[in-house]
């Protein structure tokens, strides 16, 4: 055992910044082992199928290690500074569509996509800094930009043009085994799940799936059963609207995914961060309607 709740000292402090790096642990890096590390280091030994005991062993210590950085004295005692900006107000290009379309998918805005950084961009930019740690200019650093990048997918050309919404939509590149039927199609290469009645598309949803140890299996499938509300058995998280699939991989919502995007990843379920959207599928999908998982 090398950390557990309770404990105080410098090892703490790199402990919080190790997993603050990995968007794990949120707020000021301090000394102290209490409640909010516990809960972090659990949540990291689950996803990486380790012990969930909140408690750091060698085997954790190791895994977190070799997955971060080394901290740094400002990050160690919460001192941010603002780089050079890359994107700022009164900027109008392709890359300010990008910034848009990905703050969006976060819901931190809600206009159309223009490619114009304006004051409701710059406020949307602020907002997304101030709840990640990062100093509220308005304009985006490289921090900024890295950590949005890390939450999000890159934008299709729907989302970048503004003409995106999670009704309708093309079949184009959709799996030909999508298109009779009552199909969910899910895509792992665009990060897409589209629900598609007679080769129309319904809805569509930004998609995130299992990690490299726990892969969301691929192939043709059907809904087996559903259920509107659901805890793991396995891994004691929620899972509101699942749709089972296969054995234990469901499509279903998940709260972390829509709080931290794609920085995690499931256990081989397929997560949508959209709640009101998900309740509207669930609404529609029955019991028996084909699944098919691949890559485009």
């Amino acid at each position: 055992m090398i950390f557990k709740r309770g404990d105080d000292g410098a090892k703490v402090r790199e402990l919080q910044a190790r997993l603050k790096q990995l968007a794990w642990y949120s707020g000021d890096v301090t000394e102290h082992y209490g409640d909010q590390t516990a809960t972090a280091v659990r949540g990291f030994q689950a996803k990486r199928d380790l012990p969930a005991t909140g408690t750091v062993d060698t085997t954790t210590w190791a895994k977190l290690v070799a997955m971060t950085l080394q901290p740094t004295d400002d990050q160690l005692h919460n001192v941010v500074h603002a780089g050079p900006a890359i994107m700022k107000q009164d900027d109008q290009t392709q890359r300010v569509r990008e910034l848009q379309a990905r703050l969006k998918q976060l819901n931190w805005f809600s206009e159309e996509v223009t490619g114009f950084y304006g004051s409701v961009t710059a406020e949307a930019v602020r907002g997304f800094q101030d709840k990640h740690g990062l100093p509220a200019t308005g304009a985006v650093d490289q921090a900024t930009w890295t950590q949005l990048v890390s939450m999000t997918r890159r934008p299709t050309a729907g989302e970048l043009s503004g003409k995106s919404s999670a009704t309708g939509g093309s079949t184009a590149g959709l799996d030909s085994r999508c298109l009779t039927g009552r199909t969910l199609c899910i895509d792992k290469s665009t990060d897409q799940l589209v629900w598609v009645i007679d080769g129309k598309p319904r809805l569509h949803f930004d998609v995130r799936f299992g990690a490299d140890t726990t892969p969301t299996r691929e192939g043709a499938f059907s809904v087996g059963w559903k259920a509107r509300d659901w805890t793991s058995t396995l891994y004691h998280s929620e899972m509101p609207f699942s749709m089972f699939f296969s054995g234990g991989q469901a499509v279903h919502y998940s709260s972390d995914f829509a709080a931290r995007g794609y920085a995690g990843a499931s256990h081989g379920c397929v997560n949508v961060r959209d709640y009101a959207g998900i309740q509207e599928l669930f609404g529609q999908v029955r019991v028996g309607d084909k699944v098919i998982v691949y890559r485009s």
